[in-house]
């Protein structure tokens, strides 16, 4: 049974209102996967605030049609499409969607598109891998911290060595005397 022309402008409206919110959007060959895999793959994307939606590549041509952020995905709408839809955590997602691969072995990453920019699937990796925010704000609370201990050891050692350049000084005037 095919969709009614409503169903399909919903579902275009839908699109279009997610992508408005991402930051990202990454295609990938879902062929072979079942219902209760992509159920998996959505589940997995949740914490990152991510969605996973299987549309018909005509549906999500028209989505982004004249949208210079996501008309470069067109490039890679071909076959059977799943879109991750990411709106808060792109490290997070990836990393999500990259274990649930190596689980299924069977979706087929094509690209993404970032900032109206075409996206291989070597820099979705490559983003992938950048440390996230949770742990760039721990490395500079450690950085800062650091500092901070310096500080605080070489401001305390100020008067120690203010009182023996003082009491340096009296002995000389005493000597002097």
């Amino acid at each position: 049974m095919g969709r009614t022309l409503a169903d399909k402008k919903e579902m275009v409206s839908e699109l279009k209102e997610t992508l408005s919110q991402s930051q990202m959007a990454v295609v990938i060959d879902y062929k072979g996967l079942s219902v209760a895999e992509i159920t998996d793959l959505r589940r997995r994307l949740l914490s990152s605030g991510s969605v996973c939606k299987v549309a018909k590549n005509t549906l999500m041509r028209i989505a982004i049609d004249g949208d210079p952020n996501w008309e470069p995905m067109s490039q890679f709408l071909k076959e059977s499409s799943a879109f991750l839809l990411i709106k808060d955590d792109v490290g997070g997602a990836l990393k999500a969607y990259q274990d649930f691969q190596k689980a299924s072995k069977k979706t087929e990453l094509r690209g993404g598109v970032m900032e109206g920019r075409a996206l291989t699937q070597d820099d979705v990796k490559a983003i992938a891998d950048l440390p996230s925010k949770e742990q760039l704000m721990a490395q500079i609370a450690g950085a800062i911290n650091g500092v901070a201990t310096k500080l605080a050891v070489g401001i305390d050692q100020v008067p120690a060595s203010l009182a023996r350049a003082i009491q340096a000084v009296a002995d000389k005037d005493k000597e002097a005397a």
